[in-house]
């Protein structure tokens, strides 16, 4: 049986999302529905990528029940609101990143599903991408030695997008594009907390963070350092430096397809997309879906690959980031 998808949301990401479902075998996923704020824009939206179903509300797909997976890709600041929505209604969702906008609003998502005993995921589909399988692979392995530091950076200039300065939108470097960074040494590090956080970072008028570094110091040692702007283009590259050698996630790191390994490279390609793409390497989002529907298949109600847990970690250390630059939401002070 193929897993039977919903959209939430038909923007930018969503037809990505679709684009990347159309390179995997359809007996295996099928998109039946998707749900906007208006009918005439998701039907536009269902016309344009084949899909039966279109509603002009988030309620009816929530609703639906020929539905057995949701994937939430509409703006961070109503992924709790719409989040809750979905759960309640007894659905297994993939939520985009960043998960909410804080650790308050994370909680509440992650009781709601395990008490509608659902599937929950955020969708770090970074984690998913066969690249990553292969660091985590040598990792386990021990095959670069005792890791002594972590290093990534992704810099993208977005002053110009409206999401990504405006602080009602959710805007700032850390939540868009900070959070691969973040979730790359959590990963490297295998979801262990940090000892210590040091954040510093410079604010637009707007309050939210245009470029900010986190240091981290991991127990046993072990360092990390991340750096991350909406102003300015950065190498967008990860590296894993251990006693015994380096492993270099070319970039663009969050959605990657060159390895190093000690000097050698290996290339991990992507499928070709069958529509223009909006964003970087989309077709990569094929990889979260099958990943989720492995889990489905299995019965898990989380991933392994990006537990609850380390979805909570992440985001207590987004709010401790944002804490010691001075980026505080509408969201914080509920």
């Amino acid at each position: 049986m193929a897993t039977r998808w919903g959209l939430c949301g038909a923007g930018k990401i969503s037809h990505d999302f679709s684009v990347a479902m159309k390179t995997l075998p359809p007996g295996d996923h099928q998109i039946v529905a998707v749900a906007a704020r208006s009918l005439e824009r998701a039907r536009e939206f269902a016309k344009k990528h084949s899909i039966p179903k279109a509603y002009g509300s988030y309620e009816e797909l929530a609703n639906d029940p020929e539905i057995d997976m949701v994937y939430l890709g509409v703006l961070h600041t109503e992924h709790w609101r719409l989040g809750l929505l979905v759960l309640h209604a007894g659905k297994n969702m993939l939520c985009e990143k960043p998960f909410a906008m804080n650790s308050r609003e994370v909680g509440d998502l992650i009781a709601a599903s395990k008490k509608s005993n659902v599937f929950l995921m955020e969708a770090i589909w970074s984690r998913c991408f066969p690249l990553h399988r292969e660091v985590r692979r040598l990792l386990a392995e021990d095959a670069i030695g005792d890791i002594k530091l972590v290093k990534a950076s992704f810099g993208s200039p977005q002053l110009h997008i409206p999401r990504s300065v405006e602080k009602e939108l959710g805007g700032g470097a850390l939540l868009d594009i900070g959070v691969y960074t973040l979730q790359f040494v959590l990963m490297v590090f295998n979801g262990e907390r940090p000892e210590s956080i040091h954040a510093t970072g410079v604010l637009l008028n707007s309050g939210v963070d245009e470029s900010m570094v986190v240091v981290m110091k991991f127990p046993r040692n072990r360092l990390a350092c991340c750096f991350f702007s909406i102003a300015v283009t950065l190498p967008n590259d990860a590296t894993i430096s251990g006693t015994k050698g380096t492993i270099r996630v070319l970039g663009p790191m969050h959605c990657p397809t060159t390895l190093e390994v000690n000097g050698k490279t290996t290339q991990y390609p992507l499928p070709e997309p069958s529509l223009p793409l909006n964003f970087t390497n989309s077709t990569g989002l094929r990889y979260e879906a099958e990943e989720v529907r492995q889990c489905l298949l299995k019965g898990l109600k989380e991933s392994p690959r990006m537990p609850l847990s380390e979805s909570a970690l992440l985001t207590e250390v987004m709010d401790e980031c944002r804490k010691q630059v001075g980026v505080v939401f509408n969201q914080d002070r509920q």
